[in-house]
C-alpha cells in the first residue's frame, strides 16, 4: 500500500464542500430572525468540530453562509445577476435554481467572500477549504444569450475579463491566509451530455469548443496562485435536492479539462450516468484525482469493499499515489439540501475516511 501524503491538499479521504444546513439556519439568515449571524456563526463552529472529530484533514464551513453553491459568489462579482432559469431542468422538483446572466462589464470591484473564509481559517486548527464557483458558470447555463452583447460584442474581451476577475478574487484569498481553494465547475461534465449540447447550440454556442474555452478560461485565472496555494476542480453533473441534470462519461471533455491548470480534479463517479474510469487517461502526470465514489444523493451505505474495488479499477489509468476518494459531491449545495438524513451524512464521510485508511495507510 501506498504511504499518504498528509500535509498537501488533496488528503486521501477528502469532501467536496457542503454539509447539510442545522434546522432553521436557513430560515433564520433568509428572513433576518433575531441574531442570525450569530446562529450561523455558532452553526459553523460546531460543523467544524464535528468535522475535526471524524478525522478530516480538510475543513469547510459546510458552505452554510450562503445560500446557494455559485450564486452568492457570482451575483456580487461587478455585471452580473440572478435570472429564472430558461435551460434544462433537474428533474423530480419544480423549484429550479436561478442562473446568472452578465449584464456589464465584469469586474471583482470588491473582497467577496475573503470574510467567510476568515472566519473559517480562525475556527480550525486544520486545512482550511474553500469553494467558489468557477469562471466557467458565469457563461455555461445561459451561454452567449445571457452575455450582454453591448458590454461583450466580441467574447474574447468577456472571457480575458472573466480571468481577470477570478485572479484578483484568488489573490484576495491568498492573502487572507488561503491554501486551498476549490473552483466548483458542473460545466464539463455537463457537456458530456447531448442534450446539454443541443442547449448550447440553441444558446449560441459550439459546444466542440466549450471545453477548451472553459479550460484555457481557468488556466489564466489560477496561473499567478502562489506556490504554498492548492487550487482543485470539482465537477458534476448536477446536485440540487438529490436530483441531477446531466448524463454521459467524461471522454469528450477529458483532454480539455485535465488541462485547466489546476492542481486536483475531484470527479463524480458514484453511478453509471458518470461512464468508465478510462478518460483518466488523460490526466497530466503528477496530478491528483479525488474519485467521487461514495453518493451524497441517497442515503444508502457504500460497502467498503465496493469502494475498495472500485479504486482498484481507477488506479489501471492513473497511479494509486495519485488518487485520493470522496463523496462525489456536496450533501448541500444549495440551502434545500439532499434527501438524506445528518446521521447518513456522517456516517458517509466516516466511510471516506475508513477507506483512504486501509488503502493507503
Amino acid at each position: 500500500m501506498v504511504a499518504s501524503n498528509a500535509m498537501k491538499p488533496p488528503f486521501r479521504a477528502d469532501h467536496v464542500g457542503s454539509l447539510l444546513r442545522p434546522p432553521g439556519l436557513s430560515e433564520a439568515r433568509k428572513k433576518k430572525i433575531g441574531d442570525w449571524k450569530e446562529l450561523q456563526n455558532r452553526s459553523i463552529r460546531e460543523v467544524i468540530k464535528r468535522q475535526e472529530a471524524i478525522g478530516l484533514q480538510a475543513v469547510t464551513d459546510g458552505e452554510f453562509s450562503r445560500e446557494w453553491w455559485h450564486l452568492d459568489f457570482l451575483s456580487q462579482l461587478e455585471g452580473v445577476v440572478a435570472r429564472e432559469n430558461p435551460g434544462p431542468k433537474f428533474g423530480g422538483t419544480e423549484e429550479q435554481p436561478p442562473i446568472p446572466n452578465v449584464t456589464g462589464k465584469l469586474r471583482y470591484a470588491r473582497p467577496v467572500m475573503v470574510e467567510d473564509f476568515s472566519f473559517l481559517k480562525k475556527s480550525t486548527g486544520k486545512t482550511a477549504k474553500f469553494t467558489i464557483p468557477s469562471p466557467s458558470m458565469l457563461h455555461l447555463r445561459a451561454g452567449r444569450a445571457g452575455i450582454s452583447r453591448e458590454a461583450y460584442p466580441d467574447l474574447k474581451e468577456f472571457w480575458a475579463d472573466a480571468a481577470a476577475a477570478y485572479r484578483a478574487a484568488i489573490a484576495a484569498f491568498a492573502a487572507a491566509g488561503c491554501t486551498y481553494l476549490q473552483l466548483d465547475d458542473v460545466a464539463f461534465a455537463y457537456l458530456c451530455d447531448p442534450k446539454i449540447r443541443e442547449n448550447c447550440r440553441r444558446n449560441g454556442d459550439d459546444p466542440d469548443q466549450l471545453p477548451r474555452t472553459y479550460a484555457d478560461t481557468i488556466t489564466r485565472a489560477v496561473r499567478d496562485r502562489p506556490a504554498g496555494m492548492t487550487i482543485a476542480m470539482h465537477t458534476c453533473r448536477g446536485n440540487f435536492k438529490s436530483a441531477w441534470v446531466a448524463e454521459g462519461g467524461y471522454e469528450p471533455v477529458a483532454e480539455a479539462m485535465f488541462s485547466s491548470g489546476v492542481d486536483a480534479f475531484f470527479m463524480e463517479f458514484d453511478t453509471g450516468r458518470a461512464g468508465g474510469f478510462e478518460p483518466l487517461r488523460y490526466v497530466p502526470k503528477g496530478k491528483k484525482v479525488v474519485l467521487g465514489l461514495v453518493s451524497s444523493k441517497t442515503p444508502e451505505l457504500e460497502s467498503k469493499d465496493f469502494l475498495k474495488e472500485r479504486i482498484e479499477q481507477a488506479a489501471k489509468h492513473v497511479p494509486l499515489e495519485n488518487l485520493c476518494l470522496s463523496p462525489q459531491c456536496g450533501f448541500s449545495s444549495t440551502h434545500h439540501g439532499n434527501n438524506l438524513t445528518m446521521d447518513e451524512q456522517w456516517r458517509k464521510l466516516e466511510r471516506v475516511i475508513e477507506v483512504a485508511q486501509e488503502v493507503w495507510r
